[in-house]
């Protein structure tokens, strides 16, 4: 078959383009080259988080890989196959481990027979999903769809140390279509507040700012604590429970951030998310569009699409793997648009 030529400054021109490729590369057999990896980015080509992701992938697809070092702005992958049982895989860095996790989990659901995979690197990254998230958020709703995957964190990592470690254990598996056009009534707010290594007082402010500001009870605020591993961090999450999904909000501390602005920014992203229609918010809608790809398509609501979003619809068609729309919902445009997924068999 001959290799997809994919040009990795297309669109938002980030790592995502080249972690789907990836993962469609190992679900459809499907050989590809890309270039201009990161070519608007300050620090072109592959960084350590995104060889970590050529690596896993290279691993579990048996893959012939040319390119695959850091600063390298063109590569080759051709996978042989898909191979389940034990990986260890070391990011090496502050990376996310989500992210590496994120490229060959549906791989892994294809594949004929079990996985663990152990990960290690960031659970907390600024610019990725938290292990909350996709403990909370993404994996109960691929469970919904048939996956059978689960996700433990062994040691919590934040940047820039990293030091964490996540366990994934994944079975064979087939997915259905999930309609996610209706987010239904709310029915329960969950806080937490993670602390590692640092002192309780923190998530204490941070979980006293939120139940003001949301109006919520202490018995739906929790400080969630963690003894120090190599890395210190503060994670926030609001886990809204609705009838038919549940979504996950984060806001990770930092160093020179007081405890309130983080609390104040979770209190602002969450409120823009009840004030919108879409089902799906903004970060769980990137993930979605290769799941529903490999159940045979479906649908959801979101927000106004993001770069991220329209990126890796245009690189799925490009596989030829779905036909995707992206449209205004009846209503404000503003506030909901419908994303269709009708995948190519």
């Amino acid at each position: 078959m001959n290799p997809l030529t994919i040009d990795g400054a297309q669109g938002e021109g980030g790592g995502q383009i080249l972690r789907s490729a990836l993962t469609l590369s190992l679900l459809r057999r499907q050989p590809f080259r890309i270039e201009r990896i990161r070519a608007g980015r300050a620090h072109p080509g592959l960084m350590r988080q995104h060889l970590a992701c050529v690596e896993a992938a290279a691993r579990i697809g048996l893959a012939r890989v040319d390119g695959a070092h850091v600063g390298s702005t063109a590569l080759e992958f051709e996978p042989q196959g898909l191979v389940a049982g034990h990986h260890e895989i070391e990011i090496g860095s502050a990376g996310s481990t989500l992210l590496v996790l994120q490229t060959i989990l549906l791989p892994l659901l294809a594949a004929d027979g079990p996985s663990r995979v152990r990960i290690h690197g960031a659970t907390h990254n600024p610019l990725a999903p938290s292990a909350d998230f996709v403990a909370e958020g993404f994996l109960p709703l691929l469970r919904r769809m048939g996956a059978n995957a689960t996700l433990s964190v062994e040691r919590p990592g934040f940047m820039p140390a990293g030091g964490g470690v996540i366990e994934a254990v994944v079975g064979p598996s087939s997915l259905v279509a999930l309609p996610l056009e209706d987010r239904g009534a709310l029915r329960d707010v969950r806080i937490e507040a993670l602390v590692c290594g640092l002192p309780r007082e923190i998530a204490e402010r941070e979980l006293g700012v939120v139940a003001r500001r949301l109006r919520l009870r202490a018995d739906q605020c929790h400080v969630v604590e963690r003894p120090r591993s190599e890395a210190t961090g503060n994670a926030l999450h609001a886990i809204l429970q609705y009838q038919h999904l549940r979504v996950v909000v984060q806001a990770l501390g930092r160093r020179g951030l007081r405890a309130e602005q983080v609390a104040q920014g979770l209190c602002e992203d969450v409120r823009r998310y009840m004030l919108g229609d879409g089902a799906v918010d903004e970060h769980l809608a990137d993930q979605l569009l290769l799941p529903l790809v490999f159940a045979g398509g479906g649908s959801f609501t979101t927000g106004r699409p993001s770069g991220h979003l329209e990126s890796n619809a245009r690189l799925i068609e490009a596989f030829g793997a779905a036909r995707i729309a992206i449209a205004p919902a009846q209503g404000d445009p503003a506030k909901t648009w419908l994303v269709r997924v009708d995948a190519v068999r």
